[in-house]
């Protein structure tokens, strides 16, 4: 069955605007309108070759468009806010993203929180700075040369009122560290000084929020990095079902209609639960695909696709959401094409979503992991634009996860990919 990701009517301008941290990146108010994209994609566009795309980008940047559903917000706005926090969500679809993401884990008081990982409040927060870095599963270890080597704080080790009493940081560390203050320096961290920490939320809290900002919701169901079924303080217990069970009822118990929703996991089980056991839900969950972990998975050799796509596609997925390497590839003039598996996936009937932009960093070397594939071809940050025309125009995606999703919403405008 093909998804189509609705349209929103939320109307937004393309502001060409000096790219300020201290105007870019200030605290907004919700639901402002019109949205201020800044200057990034004007940046990305300057250095793009002469050619169609390049004129046919330039040639948007007065335009009035609309909030896309195109548009994925991964974790809010980490590219210029701490990652899974009010501020950052805030940003993201002032940003003009349509749909936004809640990473989903546990408090041991049986909880549904915000935050990339199960065990990463180390990085993403200040907890270490606080009495509950002793309540870590490892804390640090003062005695050893290296303190912060080991350290591992969860979000089950804390109850749900502990998580809240938290603030977001940037997620930048050195595990080398001998100090706490070097372990969580920022030094080097673009808008880390002027954005400061953020307010971490639960899932009830996002949902509200979202529902708020009238955008739609991706949550991903994290790996529990705890055994399972997990005891809770009351003594109450889940499984991977119940957990699975938990995300939707938060939606159905909140009055979320199903089409707003696009639930996530890496655990194909899970996606498989939902079809089968809340199916309004599950027949446009998305499987992330983390078969690039597998040995001798290859994007160009279908006999190492285990399940084959014609497997999901009968187990009722609809969704495929690999990393966007997976889905690239180059001719022999080193242009930039859809791979074998982007061609299978779409020639099977499944959808596409990528992810993610902005996350390498500078790709004047290549573009570390996410543009693996596709190295030769990748000079600088302009080619964030390069990929994602192919991914739009050749692959097919109905959407892509941004690290700031102004660089995918002014796209996505500029081709009507609403």
């Amino acid at each position: 069955m093909k998804i189509r990701m609705a349209r929103i009517s939320k109307r937004i301008v393309f502001l060409v605007l000096p790219l300020t941290v201290a105007h870019v990146f200030a605290p907004i108010a919700v639901a402002a309108d019109p949205v201020d994209l800044g200057d990034r994609p004007a940046q990305l566009i300057a250095g793009l070759p002469n050619g169609e795309l390049r004129a046919t980008l330039q040639a948007c940047a007065a335009n009035t468009a609309e909030r896309s559903d195109f548009s994925i917000a991964h974790r809010g706005a980490p590219f210029g806010y701490p990652e899974h926090t009010r501020e950052g969500y805030i940003a993201a679809v002032n940003s003009g993203a349509g749909i936004v993401e809640c990473d989903v884990t546990f408090t041991k008081d049986q909880a549904l929180v915000c935050r990339h990982s199960q065990c990463d409040l180390h990085s993403t927060t200040n907890i270490l700075t606080t009495p509950l870095a002793q309540k870590c599963s490892v804390p640090p270890d003062m005695s050893s040369s290296a303190p912060f080597s080991n350290v591992k704080c969860c979000a089950s080790d804390l109850t749900v009122a502990e998580f809240k009493s938290l603030e977001g940081r940037f997620d930048k560390v050195n595990k080398k560290a001998n100090t706490l203050e070097e372990y969580l320096s920022l030094k080097n961290t673009p808008h880390a000084e002027s954005v400061g920490s953020g307010t971490l939320l639960t899932h009830v809290e996002s949902i509200e929020l979202f529902k708020s900002l009238g955008v739609k919701m991706i949550p991903e169901l994290k790996a529990p990095q705890v055994p399972m079924p997990f005891t809770f303080t009351n003594g109450d217990q889940w499984t991977q079902e119940q957990y699975a069970q938990a995300l939707v009822d938060e939606y159905e118990a909140n009055s979320v209609m199903p089409a707003d929703v696009y639930l996530q996991s890496f655990n194909l089980d899970d996606v498989k639960y939902w079809i089968n056991h809340a199916p309004e839900f599950g027949k446009q969950a998305a499987w992330l695909d983390g078969r690039y972990r597998d040995k001798g998975f290859n994007v160009e050799k279908p006999k190492s696709w285990k399940p084959s796509m014609e497997e999901l596609v009968d187990a009722g997925v609809t969704i495929l959401a690999p990393p966007m390497w997976m889905m690239l590839g180059l001719d022999k003039d080193k242009n930039i094409v859809p791979s074998k598996y982007a061609k299978a996936a779409s020639e099977s009937g499944l959808n596409l979503v990528g992810w993610t932009l902005e996350r390498s960093g500078p790709l004047d070397s290549g573009g570390g992991w996410y543009y693996q594939t596709i190295k030769p071809a990748v000079k600088d940050d302009s080619a964030m634009y390069q990929a994602l025309h192919v991914l739009a125009q050749d692959v097919g995606v109905v959407g892509m996860f941004s690290d700031w999703p102004a660089t995918t919403t002014y796209y996505a405008n500029c081709f009507g990919k609403m």
